[in-house]
């Protein structure tokens, strides 16, 4: 059976840098998956839609094992607020701009988003908060094996390597001072694209696996 590892952390939490140590350990891997392809093909998946579908994907996937990234909200909160001003005009457009299925995840974990809301930071620590306390609940009702990780704390990168049942692993620090682009960088034999050359199967069929 496949290796299955589907990061649950939201945006800016360090998924990036967990994808990379997975290359690293030799997982095939998959920072957003857009395609039916994708979700079957790779081992270790984050960001979107896992971090919003991943009930569902347990579902198709019940073997699999789950990893929560935390981050303090310190950091975490100007960190979301810098890409969510960058994503708005491509979320909010009609008929254009990203994906269906990462706009629905987005408007599902940061629901009401606008320019007022990005703003304000009880509403980003509330979305923070509700999605915490979802995947607190489907970790108690499921009882999957999982486990919960702040990549800030000392102790993280062994505890993720006992985790992925490794000897050591390396983690590193990508997407540094507002950058998010790291993953499209990145060339590696186990990189699994998000897409079919760019194409993306459609959001009411993606779970058609």
């Amino acid at each position: 059976m496949t290796k299955k590892y589907f990061v649950l952390g939201l945006p800016r939490t360090g998924t990036t840098s967990l994808c990379v140590s997975s290359l690293d350990i030799g997982l095939k891997t998959a920072h957003t998956a857009y395609t039916q392809e994708a979700l079957k093909t790779a081992e270790f998946i984050a960001d979107t839609p896992v971090f919003n579908d991943f009930q569902k994907l347990y579902q198709h996937f019940p073997q699999a094992k789950f990893i929560y990234l935390e981050r303090d909200h310190n950091v975490w909160l100007p960190s979301i607020r810098r890409l969510l001003v960058r994503m708005l005009p491509k979320l909010i457009v009609q008929g254009g701009g990203f994906n269906e299925t990462l706009k629905r995840c987005y408007f599902n974990v940061f629901n009401g988003l606008d320019e007022k809301n990005i703003n304000d930071d009880d509403y980003l620590i509330e979305c923070y908060n509700r999605h915490r306390q979802r995947v607190i609940d489907f970790f108690e009702s499921t009882n999957v094996e999982h486990v919960t990780i702040n990549l800030s704390e000392i102790g993280s990168t062994p505890k993720f390597a006992q985790f992925m049942s490794v000897p050591k692993i390396s983690i590193p620090h990508v997407n540094k001072h507002g950058k998010v682009t790291a993953w499209n960088d990145i060339k590696h034999p186990l990189k699994v694209e998000s897409t079919r050359i760019g194409k993306v199967d459609k959001d009411s069929i993606l779970y058609d696996l």
